[in-house]
């Protein structure tokens, strides 16, 4: 737009118009005038490649049979297992509650996919301590919340 601007002052400019055939190669057209503007855009290169074209027999038949390789492939593989460590604390009902016994209920919880681990005594104040258990779960399987109420059901102790 800012060249088509000044059309009307390019009779003006000094010098004499030559034809693009002394400049360039013979045989070819000037098309550098304002009415010679084109904003089609269909003579374009496709640069991203269109789903429009047609894949030989031969492509279709290599993708499929490499689709197949990598399920194959895919299917051998085991799936991973998402396992977390988790670091309990269990708080005894009072001062004179014993540890050994609430340790033993604690470790008497059993579910598939969980591995209890070490255990020790932590301090908490007045000579109270609490009970620190280390365990691994798989996620799938066992959950903090199902450890929790499996954990509270000892009444006595915690």
């Amino acid at each position: 737009n800012h060249i088509l601007s000044y059309e009307s002052t390019k009779d003006c400019l000094p010098g004499v118009k030559q034809p693009l055939s002394k400049y360039g190669p013979q045989n070819v057209a000037d098309t550098t005038s304002a009415k010679a503007v084109d904003d089609d855009d269909d003579n374009d290169i496709d640069l991203f490649g269109s789903d429009d074209e047609e894949e030989s027999a031969e492509a279709k038949r290599l993708k499929e049979e490499r689709l197949a390789q990598y399920e194959a492939k895919k299917s051998k593989k085991p799936a991973l297992i998402a396992k977390s460590s988790i670091l309990l604390d269990v708080k005894p009902w009072d001062d004179e509650t014993d540890m050994v016994k609430l340790e033993e209920c604690v470790r008497s919880v059993t579910m598939d996919g969980l591995l209890w681990g070490a255990s020790k005594l932590v301090p908490v104040g007045y000579g109270i301590k609490k009970l620190q258990i280390q365990c691994v779960v798989e996620d799938d399987k066992v959950g903090t919340d199902m450890l929790e109420e499996a954990i509270v059901t000892f009444e006595d102790y915690v």
